[in-house]
């Protein structure tokens, strides 16, 4: 079966992203969202990214307003019935997904594929609310969702692999580079980067090199766009201590464990570039300043 009207509930920073490259792509889409004031929120900030590529160049006015005519705010989940594909973006929390999953298994018929944009738990036990876990998968798309290439396409040990065959193809549609991974928690992004940003703070820690210098070394001595202090902020330090703390619970190894100084500040508030102050202090965000511990 093709995909050809897709369903996204959560309009937050990921679901809408996720919403507009759907619809830039095509696809009849529409987001849900709990309450009017947080749809319109969700479509104001594509209604604000679609303006720009059109002030750019990059899309015609014409392509604008087709974009915006494939997509629909909602706070129904009845107005998901009919698509081919939902994309689940809402808070990272198991009961929560449940409860929407059984919802959604009991609205819409057994063709339509069910997918989690969960960056940390596991699909399986997400897909265990369902009736359906043959058609059920992962689909984790990366911040920001219009310009990062990537989507990890996640197969459980029960999902068919026609489905994932057929989310493969969703993510070329989309103008992405989808790669195939197993439900481990992590999948393969997190499963690498996690580790690292964790022996970032751990370096920082015990001496190694300042907040500059360990960020200058990795993005001058690898490569690397940004260093992992200054990602570390960009990603937001409560994220990356909630998903260490679901991937220590899984693996039970060191490299997945928070280090002390990662709790303090998310404790203290201190959650990076969203809460003005994490690794850099961001008074002047054009000029962030480096913290001192």
């Amino acid at each position: 079966m093709a995909i050809q009207r897709v369903g996204v509930v959560g309009c937050g920073l990921m679901g809408s992203g996720i919403a507009q490259v759907c619809a830039a792509a095509g696809f009849t889409t529409t987001v849900r969202e709990v309450s009017q004031d947080l749809v319109d929120k969700g479509l104001k900030g594509i209604d604000k990214n679609l303006a720009r590529l059109a002030e750019k160049g990059a899309i015609t006015s014409a392509v604008q307003s087709e974009i915006r005519g494939r997509l629909k705010g909602t706070t129904s989940l009845n107005d998901l019935k009919d698509c081919d594909l939902i994309v689940e973006a809402i808070i990272e929390n198991l009961p929560a997904k449940h409860e929407l999953f059984r919802a959604l298994d009991a609205l819409c018929p057994p063709a339509t594929i069910f997918a989690s944009n969960t960056s940390s738990l596991t699909i399986t036990e997400i897909a265990a609310a369902t009736k359906r876990p043959q058609r059920f998968a992962g689909l984790h798309f990366f911040n920001p969702v219009p310009v990062m290439k990537l989507v990890e396409v996640v197969r459980t040990i029960a999902t068919d692999p026609a489905v994932c065959d057929e989310l493969v193809a969703f993510g070329a549609k989309l103008g992405k580079t989808a790669v195939r991974a197993h439900d481990s928690t992590g999948f393969i992004v997190n499963r690498l980067l996690v580790p690292y940003l964790l022996d970032a703070i751990r370096a920082l820690e015990e001496g190694v090199g300042s907040i500059e210098d360990i960020d200058s070394s990795m993005k001058l001595g690898c490569g690397h766009p940004m260093g992992p202090l200054t990602l570390l902020d960009f990603v937001g330090l409560d994220t990356t201590y909630y998903i260490s703390q679901i991937m220590f619970d899984e693996f039970k190894e060191r490299r997945f464990a928070a280090p002390p100084l990662l709790k303090r500040m998310v404790l203290a508030g201190w959650n990076g570039r969203k809460s003005g102050r994490g690794f850099y202090d961001y008074a002047d965000p054009a000029n962030p300043k480096a913290m001192k511990f």
